[in-house]
């Protein structure tokens, strides 16, 4: 499935040297997609956002304090992307046939444009958020950062191109995301406590449980697999071999002149095993963490605490 929105070609020139240094094959082919994204991301932050918000409801956002506003502008931000990237991520897994052909050799170095488009995006709004991020670490903590940079390293490994399959996989993560933003926003509007905030928290629990802890350990497992699969190999078939199994063309197994596929295996050193496994493996538990902070959150809303009760009942009491 080809990209829908093609490099030109005078950036894929600029940037094949960055990517031959850092052995990002595919890198050339979607960095426009990264800059895209960086771009729009700021603009979302510093114009759009701020702009709407004291056109819609200008009481209420400019009665919010600086960090307030940089933190609901921030929202906005991730709920605009999340919404964006899981219709992309869905659509190219329902609709790239090639994806679908791919066994553990294609899943592990396999690449289609159109995945790639999607990793692009991903990695502009990663790097946009370590810029954030860093830049504001004092209101967004240092989990943030690290998931930030866990992210942004787990998804620039997918240009070499190295596990671009699952790279789809773990951007449906967002699908809670939209969730937790309202959420806050809740919060903010005066909604602290209300049914649509009651609401919202079990639709949040629940896509974040089944996105993130149970579909993403899921993927984890099978790509963990696969790597083992890889390293245990016969030696008789080393990476670089040409794939003569009758898969060539699902696999689609690395990226030849233009862009377009071949059927190359690519290379497995322990170094990128490391760095994905232990990237993708910080990720998955800031996911459990972030998890039993939002139960917490939900029952300090909707759950009254002893003391509270024994108030209450002291009252009726009287």
């Amino acid at each position: 499935m080809q990209d829908p929105i093609a490099a030109p070609p005078y950036f894929v020139e600029l940037t094949k040297p960055l990517a031959d240094t850092l052995s990002l094959s595919t890198l050339p082919w979607h960095a426009h997609e990264i800059l895209l994204g960086f771009i729009w991301y700021h603009f979302l932050l510093y114009y759009l956002s701020p702009t709407l918000s004291r056109t819609l409801i200008p009481k209420t956002y400019n009665g919010f304090n600086k960090r307030t506003r940089l933190n609901w502008d921030i929202h906005w931000v991730s709920m605009i992307q999340a919404l964006f990237i899981n219709g992309a991520a869905l659509y190219v897994i329902f609709t790239d046939e090639k994806r679908k052909d791919m066994d553990w050799k294609g899943r592990l170095w396999g690449y289609t444009p159109a995945s790639g488009m999607v990793q692009g995006f991903a990695a502009g709004y990663f790097l946009w958020d370590l810029q954030i991020s860093a830049q504001y670490i004092a209101l967004s903590g240092v989990s943030a950062l690290l998931h930030a940079i866990g992210a942004l390293a787990v998804t620039c490994i997918g240009f070499r191109p190295f596990g671009n399959y699952y790279g789809l996989s773990f951007v449906l993560y967002e699908l809670s995301t939209p969730f937790l933003n309202i959420h806050w926003f809740c919060d903010k509007l005066n909604l602290t406590g209300s049914n649509t905030q009651l609401y919202n928290g079990f639709a949040l629990l629940l896509t974040f449980f089944g996105c993130r802890l149970v579909w993403g350990t899921y993927q984890s497992c099978l790509i963990y697999s696969d790597i083992y699969t890889a390293l245990t190999m016969n030696s008789a078939s080393p990476p670089g071999s040409i794939i003569d199994d009758g898969q060539c063309v699902g696999n689609s197994s690395g990226v030849g002149v233009g862009g377009l596929d071949s059927c190359e295996m690519g290379e497995l050193p322990m170094w990128l095993v490391c760095i994905y496994l232990v990237g993708n493996t910080a990720l998955s538990l800031l996911n459990f963490y972030w998890f039993s902070q939002m139960i917490r959150a939900v029952r300090k809303r909707f759950v009254a605490s002893p003391k509270v009760r024994a108030n209450g009942n002291t009252k009726k009491g009287q």
